[in-house]
């Protein structure tokens, strides 16, 4: 399914480096929603489905960014569209979009962070 995915192109140091900016940007999606432990629950959902929306919105300028500086004479230029409809969300979300990694990374990222949020709350101290 994946073999002809666009990633298998790169260098393996561009591979990396694409992994690490992946995780680093997954991760601080998640440690948002982790902070805000202690709203409710709805409210916590609310903003992991704000973050999920807001990541498949904006991250592909992030990775252009990332591309220009691995590949040679890409131009610079605004690669982000409209906002995403609900309806293409959650196409996302249940893996009926595009079968390529980019958007089984965003679906496995947007239930992360949903489950995420629908963790226990935590109590504050004191």
């Amino acid at each position: 399914m994946y073999a002809e995915d666009s990633f298998f192109t790169l260098s393996l140091a561009g591979r990396f480096g694409l992994i690490v900016l992946s995780v680093v940007l997954a991760a601080l999606c998640l440690w948002i929603v982790w902070r805000v432990r202690h709203l409710k629950r709805a409210y916590r959902f609310l903003i992991a489905l704000g973050l999920f929306w807001s990541f498949v919105w904006v991250s592909p300028q992030i990775y252009y960014l990332y591309y220009i500086q691995i590949f040679e004479g890409l131009p610079w230029q605004i690669v982000v569209k409209q906002i995403p409809t609900p309806v293409f969300l959650g196409r996302v979300l249940f893996f009926s979009e595009q079968q390529n990694l980019s958007f089984h990374g965003q679906a496995l990222l947007g239930w992360a962070l949903l489950l995420c949020a629908l963790l226990p709350r935590r109590r504050r101290p004191g």
